[in-house]
């Protein structure tokens, strides 16, 4: 018997955007036309749909999704059970609250009522308990950022680099939580052993992007007597692999490298004579 279509969701907005490069690193890039809200993907049994980040969080919840990406503040917020199955690390912002520096004293916030205003119901209202501040919450729909200090004293809002607040004179008195692209299961579907499998290999093959986008291949030839110089501080996945060049000249060494690490390590292997240094792409890594 076929098995039934992975239902998979996508995120409208701009966490498709990261969300769709990742994929396409992947080999099974989205084809949709604009307006499409039933894309597809070039991976083999899989139906996927393109939703709101809060929607997708929704329908896994409701088991109506097998998996699908979303961020983790909204999977807070919605306070949804679901199984984060893996980080992407795509689109980081930290979950904040921020007021208007004339507000502040001494950088905190003051001791009389406040209106706090969010998007973030559940997240805003359990941080005014949990500080057991004197506030009253304001729901707001988007643009959160603009409504001080006119019509709100304080905002809980997400923020990438915090110069939307910054443009609007808001100070960050504390972070609350941070968030990213993720990609969740429902509990549902995770209980399924053939579902379970098909979530399991489709995330091995994201992490295999990431993972690479983390490292490049770096490819060297050494004489046999700096070899052990070399191994000493060369950094690898688990080992770099050595081979003896034609004639017995020396070896080739070759190793997954961590991209932040290479600045460093190119003029110290040129400085120990390593040469024919080549650094190039990797596509995927599967440890």
């Amino acid at each position: 018997m076929k098995s039934p279509l992975l239902q998979l969701a996508l995120p409208k907005g701009r966490m498709l955007n990261g969300v769709r490069q990742l994929l396409e690193d992947a080999g099974c890039p989205i084809m949709s036309r604009e307006r499409d809200y039933r894309a597809h993907i070039r991976l083999e049994g899989v139906s996927t749909k393109l939703l709101k980040p809060q929607s997708i969080v929704e329908m896994l919840g409701a088991g109506r999704r097998d998996v699908g990406f979303a961020g983790a503040d909204w999977v807070r917020e919605l306070d949804a059970d679901l199984v984060e199955v893996l980080d992407t690390g795509l689109d980081p912002v930290s979950v904040v609250a921020a007021a208007p520096e004339s507000l502040l004293v001494d950088g905190a916030l003051p001791d009389r009522p406040l209106v706090v205003a969010s998007e973030y119901a559940r997240i805003t209202q359990s941080w005014i308990q949990e500080r057991n501040l004197e506030g009253r919450f304001l729901r707001s729909w988007g643009a959160t950022e603009v409504l001080p200090p006119e019509d709100a004293d304080c905002i809980v809002d997400n923020t990438a680099t915090g110069s939307t607040l910054r443009a609007n004179r808001l100070q960050i008195v504390e972070e609350l939580m941070r968030s990213s692209t993720r990609l969740y299961a429902s509990v549902r579907a995770m209980d399924d052993p053939g579902l379970r499998g098909r979530i399991e290999a489709f995330a091995l093959l994201l992490r295999s992007v990431l993972d690479a986008r983390q490292r490049g291949m770096l490819e060297l030839n050494m004489e046999n007597g700096a070899v052990d110089e070399t191994l000493s501080f060369l950094p690898a996945m688990r080992r770099p692999t050595v081979a003896q060049l034609q004639s017995g000249a020396g070896v080739a060494v070759k190793a997954a490298v961590p991209k932040t690490r290479l600045a460093t390590l190119v003029p110290k292997l040129k400085s120990i004579g390593a040469t024919d240094i080549v650094v190039s792409r990797i596509d995927q890594i599967v440890a």
